[in-house]
């Protein structure tokens, strides 16, 4: 898009000059970066700029305003996408555990995991090994039974409305279906994801995967890497291949610099991502926490906790202390800040001090210095919809290791259609073989053991955010065609706010989840239409407005 003026032609104009709008394609992630960053150290128009720059000036350039001056802001403008696939579920997860990530993830709902396959970590033992196959195998087997069940459990109490199609009718069916057996598949089960993201991004989160406690995470740190600095997969390459061939036979003398300018190798972020290695201070200060953790709590009880916990206001040194200690250990923020309070002034600074200890000159502070925010909630719910959860990147998120100890959760529908009983001894089974595995103290026994838990146990996390984010989670994630999981967090996070700020219920639309859902988006479509005549005048309460009006 181009704005012209008229300018007079003795060159004088009251108006301002041109405005020329346009879209760059076709240019290397790291060339249009330093295009960009050329607006602030030069006059020159984007086009002029991309035609003097050579990917060795652009190398050059990076290289001395990025590295050894420190402008990292330059690598926010080279973007880049990223295929990465068959890792496991909680590799994923800490893959997309990036406040500035851009992805998807395969769905549970929306695809059957049964083909998948699985993660198998190295086992420095025979023993653990067979254990855990068998219980990784049991899981699997039992998820393509259940899904098959509840499929047809479904399709007996919920008949298809005539004006429904028969595919999209039990389309629907099989989505909830796998929204039920989801609850069975173990962490290590293989997903796939995409991601798009800044090359400054991208640096971090390598560096970041690279020192976890985890190899297959750190296996895929290497992995990120050499997919940025080696050459990148060209979809159109087979189709300029074919095109090169055609000019040899018409232009001989042609085809090589067709072949030259076409398919010329590409590398996305060879400079900014070179130098991404293991993070000291990540590394040392994990390790220097989860001793103060252990020293802090000297093995009390875990406490008993709510699905969703508004914790109280309390002093920053305290919320630093007890949010840098929180994602160490397996206890609820309130307890552990109890305890922390409790241990005096001197060791809250102590441990906030600790968190800065092994800090170096291009380290960023670790997550848990984002405090201060009025919203903290304390979140222990199953590990399938915290997934879910987990895709809000303007709240900070402090989550805590996977573990069996706070037991898992069983859907309603397990109960009616007859297989509870099944489900919980076999969820039981898979606890006492996560138990011993860990148990087992060979390797990294702990880490390897963690593959094996289904996503029906529970994990906690600290979400921090303002009064708006609050109010959107509550929204978008109470919705009714959500699945109920993180339905029945988001309207306890709603209860909690207005439990404490009951005049500011009233502006969240939130939707009852007590309320009866249909399964069958038709009739859903066909209530909610019926329901608009419904005057807003007579609703007498936030929640009750939206559950019968719907949203606006």
């Amino acid at each position: 898009m181009e704005i012209r003026s008229s300018t007079p032609q003795n060159g004088s104009s009251s108006n301002p000059p041109a405005v020329e709008v346009y879209a760059v394609y076709g240019a290397e992630p790291e060339v249009q970066a330093y295009a960009m960053a050329k607006y602030s150290r030069s006059a020159l128009s984007m086009k002029e700029s991309l035609k003097e720059i050579s990917s060795q000036k652009a190398e050059k350039f990076l290289n001395t305003f990025y590295f050894q001056y420190g402008h990292r802001s330059i690598a926010d403008l080279a973007h880049i996408a990223l295929a990465i696939e068959r890792l496991s579920i909680l590799a994923a997860i800490v893959v997309a555990d990036e406040q500035r990530w851009d992805g998807q993830e395969r769905s549970t709902r929306y695809q059957d995991f049964k083909k998948s396959g699985y993660f198998t970590p190295q086992f420095a033992d025979e023993q653990s090994l067979a254990l855990y196959r068998k219980t990784v195998s049991e899981l699997f087997a039992r998820y393509e039974v259940f899904s098959e069940g509840m499929f047809q459990y479904l399709a007996q109490t919920t008949p298809r409305p005539e004006e429904m199609k028969q595919e999209a009718y039990e389309r629907t069916l099989k989505a909830r279906a796998f929204d039920i057996s989801r609850y069975l598949l173990p962490l290590a089960t293989n997903t796939s994801l995409g991601e798009i993201v800044n090359a400054r991004t991208l640096e971090s989160q390598v560096s970041h995967l690279l020192s976890h406690t985890h190899k297959e995470v750190r296996d895929l740190g290497l992995l990120l890497k050499q997919a940025a600095t080696s050459p990148a997969y060209n979809v159109n390459r087979e189709a300029l291949r074919a095109l090169v061939e055609e000019i040899r036979r018409a232009a001989p003398d042609l085809a090589d610099r067709a072949e030259q300018e076409l398919l010329k190798e590409v590398r996305v972020a060879p400079t900014l991502v070179k130098y991404a290695d293991p993070n000291s201070y990540q590394m040392e200060t994990r390790r220097e926490l989860s001793q103060a953790a252990d020293e802090l709590m000297k093995g009390a009880k875990i406490a008993d906790a709510p699905l969703v916990d508004l914790v109280d206001a309390e002093p920053l040194e305290v919320e630093l202390a007890a949010t840098l200690l929180y994602e160490h250990c397996h206890y609820p923020y309130r307890q552990l800040s109890e305890a922390v309070q409790a241990a005096g002034e001197k060791r809250r600074a102590e441990v906030i001090d600790l968190g800065l200890k092994h800090r170096g000159r291009h380290d960023e502070m670790l997550r848990p210095y984002c405090s201060g925010q009025q919203f903290r909630f304390d979140i222990l719910m199953d590990i399938g919809g915290f997934r879910d959860m987990h895709r809000h990147r303007r709240c900070t998120q402090i989550g805590q290791e996977f573990t069996t100890q706070h037991g898992y959760d069983t859907p309603e529908e397990l109960e009616a259609a007859g297989i509870r009983t099944e489900y919980e001894a076999l969820m039981q089974r898979t606890q006492g073989a996560v138990e011993k595995i860990s148990e087992s103290g060979t390797g990294e026994s702990a880490e390897n053991a963690q593959y094996a838990i289904p996503l029906a146990f529970r994990k906690r996390t600290l979400f921090k955010m303002d009064f708006a984010e609050a109010a959107y989670i509550a929204e978008l994630r109470s919705g009714p065609a959500g699945h109920i999981s993180y339905r029945r967090v988001a309207y306890a996070m709603y209860e909690a706010i207005a439990g404490k700020y009951p005049s500011l219920a009233k502006h969240i639309r939130v939707t009852d989840v007590r309320e009866p859902v249909d399964l069958l988006p038709a009739r859903r479509r066909r209530y909610w239409r019926a329901s608009r005549s419904h005057p807003h005048a007579t609703c007498t309460s936030p929640c009750a407005r939206l559950s019968r009006c719907g949203p606006r």
